[in-house]
């Protein structure tokens, strides 16, 4: 699968993180768990070496709180939240017209996202897939165990 990035809206291959403990959540710019980019951030700058990678999927789904363009999505999460993990492009998550990504995520779990900063976490070979809720912080101290468990894991 590819999805066109944030910055620049050339199709990037989710294959290039094969191998790697992928974390994929839905973003907002407007949401009262927005603050949750700067945990997002820490953490991929904490784990990234030990094959971490965060991927930020802005959507519009929930309440409108991702009105803005792709342009001012990327301007905001770097002025704000000095963001440095991948970002595409503005999508949908949720319902019926859920990207291919997040559908088959939702489908895998069992758990759609209800609202922004949803988080999914996948193992290194793609088959074990963890789903946590928007009011699960990524910083919080059951999600890093999680994350740690799945990187430590061969």
């Amino acid at each position: 699968r590819s999805f066109p990035g944030l910055h620049d809206e050339r199709a990037q291959s989710l294959c290039a993180y094969q191998g790697k403990v992928v974390l994929v959540v839905n973003t907002a710019s407007q949401c009262g768990y927005t603050p949750q980019y700067e945990a997002l951030q820490s953490l991929y700058k904490n784990y990234k070496d030990r094959g971490l990678v965060v991927l930020g999927f802005p959507a519009n789904d929930f309440g409108a709180q991702e009105p803005g363009s792709n342009k001012e999505i990327a301007e905001f999460c770097q002025v704000n939240y000095g963001v440095s993990f991948p970002m595409f492009a503005k999508t949908s998550v949720a319902g019926r017209t859920a990207n291919p990504l997040f559908a088959d995520l939702a489908r895998q779990t069992g758990a759609a996202p209800q609202w922004n900063f949803h988080k999914y976490l996948i193992d290194r070979g793609g088959s074990r897939v963890l789903s946590f809720d928007s009011k699960v912080r990524p910083d919080s101290r059951e999600f890093v165990a999680a994350v740690e468990s799945l990187l430590d894991a061969r």
